[in-house]
Formats: C-alpha cells, sequence, structure tokens
C-alpha cells in the first residue's frame, strides 16, 4: 500500500478518535499493526506525534470565540463570581500542572505500556464498563435540566466550576497516561460527571485541558526526534527525513486537523441530546476483541 494512502488512512483513525472517548492511542497502535507498520520505527513513532498535533490545532480554532471570552472576562469572570483561582482558564491549567506532574515522573513506566496490545484492551473494556455506569447515572438530572428537581448535577455550565473539580480531573487525566487505552477524554468526561458536572460541561473542559496537556507532551516527543534524541536506536533527526517522508507527515496533519475538526463539532452538538453510551458500547466490543487477538 502507498506511503500516502496509509498516511491518510492513519490521519483519519486519529482525527476520529483523538477527542472522542475512545482512545486514539489504541486506534492507532491497532491500525499501525494491521496495516504492517513496524511499531519501533522512529519515523513512524514521530509521525503519529505529527498527526496529534494537526488534531490539536483543530481546537483553538473551532474553540477559538470562547477563548477570546474567557481572556477577556479574566480574572472576575463573565458573570463577575470568579477569582484568579476558579477562571475557568486558571481551572484548566490547574487541571493540567495536576496531570502533567506525576506523567512526567512516570514516562518510563508510559513508554514501557505504550504499545502492550493487553493494557490496550483490557483498558478500552474496563473503562467503557465505567463509562456506561457513570452516564447511566446521571441520565435523570440531564433529562431534567438546570431547571428541574435537585439531582446528581449541580454543575451545567463550564463558568461555574470549582477548584476541587478541577483538581479531581486533572488527577484523573492521569489514568490515561499510563494505561494506553484509557482515552484521556474518557477519564475526564467520566471525572467530570462524577463530581456533579452535565455531559455538556464536562466535555468542554475536556476539550479545554487537552489543549495545554496535549500541546506539551506531543510538541516536547516531536522536538526530541527531530533533534534525534527519540527513543535510544530509533531516534530521527530532520537530516534522516527525506522529501518523500516530509509529504507524508504533511499529508498526516492536514487530514488528521480536517477529520477532528469536524468530529469535535459533530461530537458537541451529539452530546448536547444524547449520552455517552454509544461509545462505552463500542469500547467494551472492541476492548474484548482486541484481548481476544492478543491472546491468539
Amino acid at each position: 500500500m502507498s506511503d500516502y494512502l496509509v498516511s491518510v488512512l492513519l490521519g483519519i483513525v486519529e482525527g476520529l478518535t483523538e477527542f472522542l472517548p475512545v482512545s486514539s492511542t489504541a486506534h492507532l497502535r491497532i491500525s499501525e499493526a494491521l496495516l504492517h507498520i513496524s511499531l519501533t520505527s522512529g519515523y513512524w513513532k514521530m509521525y503519529s506525534i505529527v498527526i496529534q498535533l494537526g488534531a490539536i490545532l483543530c481546537l483553538p480554532i473551532y474553540f477559538r470565540e470562547r477563548i477570546a471570552k474567557f481572556l477577556s472576562t479574566f480574572p472576575r469572570g463573565e458573570r463577575g463570581d470568579r477569582t484568579i483561582l476558579t477562571h475557568p482558564l486558571s481551572l484548566v491549567l490547574i487541571a493540567f500542572i495536576v496531570t502533567a506532574i506525576p506523567a512526567f515522573l512516570l514516562t518510563k513506566l508510559i513508554s514501557a505500556h505504550l504499545e502492550s496490545l493487553f493494557i490496550m484492551g483490557w483498558a478500552l473494556l474496563i473503562g467503557g464498563i465505567i463509562m456506561w455506569i457513570v452516564d447511566a447515572r446521571n441520565a435523570a438530572s440531564e433529562a431534567a435540566g438546570p431547571n428541574g428537581p435537585p439531582g446528581r448535577i449541580h454543575t451545567w455550565h463550564m463558568e461555574e466550576m470549582s477548584l476541587g473539580q478541577a483538581i479531581w480531573i486533572g488527577a484523573c487525566q492521569i489514568l490515561s497516561a499510563v494505561f494506553p487505552g484509557t482515552s484521556r477524554s474518557m477519564s475526564t468526561i467520566a471525572a467530570g460527571q462524577l463530581a456533579g458536572m452535565s455531559r455538556a460541561s464536562a466535555l468542554e473542559f475536556s476539550f479545554f485541558l487537552s489543549i495545554p496537556t496535549m500541546v506539551v507532551s506531543t510538541g516536547y516527543e516531536f522536538l526530541k526526534f527531530l533533534s534525534g534524541k527519540g527513543e535510544g536506536d530509533n531516534a530521527i533527526g530532520v537530516s534522516q527525513i527525506d522529501s518523500h517522508g516530509w509529504v507524508v507527515l504533511a499529508i498526516g496533519f492536514v487530514v488528521s486537523f480536517i477529520v477532528a475538526y469536524g468530529a469535535v463539532a459533530w461530537f458537541m452538538a451529539w452530546v448536547r441530546h444524547r449520552g455517552f453510551q454509544p461509545f462505552a458500547i463500542y469500547r467494551i466490543i472492541v476492548g474484548a476483541a482486541v484481548l481476544v487477538w492478543a491472546w491468539r
């Protein structure tokens, strides 16, 4: 199969799965295995990072109006009831720091598990069950809405979040860094729902939190590869990439950006009217299939 076609296919996979709660890492590893791409290749490891950067770029563009509003109302907030610690942008930064420090300290453990199909399969399966239970737990409150009787949900908008909720979500996001297949979005969305947030507010905070989280983690790895300081013998520098390699990277980056932008827009609209259970069921099915495949 042509490298260009492979790049398009992997870009689509990354764009579709990066922000849906189904684990882009697991889907990329499965896709690469099915396409017979060497998972030890320095170039294809760097390619995975490049298409992640393409997906990340869609978020500040999609949320540009929300970001501009948050910046213009910092630190008091739109309603004037926020502080420098409880403004939405501050809460995003705090949640990021809560995740970043332990994740950095566990870098070697994360690298060792990154390509384990067994861990990915179990993470997909267990994460799907948790997501199903958590979403069903809040279903009645979601149906009643903010004007309904008191229920499990007390935070309907990201602007209403508390410092404790941000810290809790940041701590839960660590699971996605340690166990590939958990899904960063699944862990943060489920954590938000458990903390009393609505589906829409938990999803939006998850998107905002992913911007610094993914920019720092993928940007750091990308710079290491470009400088030739990648993983051991698989390190690759700029001088080792020919024109064909740059074109393949560019195709994946652009495709991932376009598909991710569409996926984010669709997901935001979907969640406002429906729940996460279809994604939970999908995770359970794929997780079981990956475990069977790994055992065989």
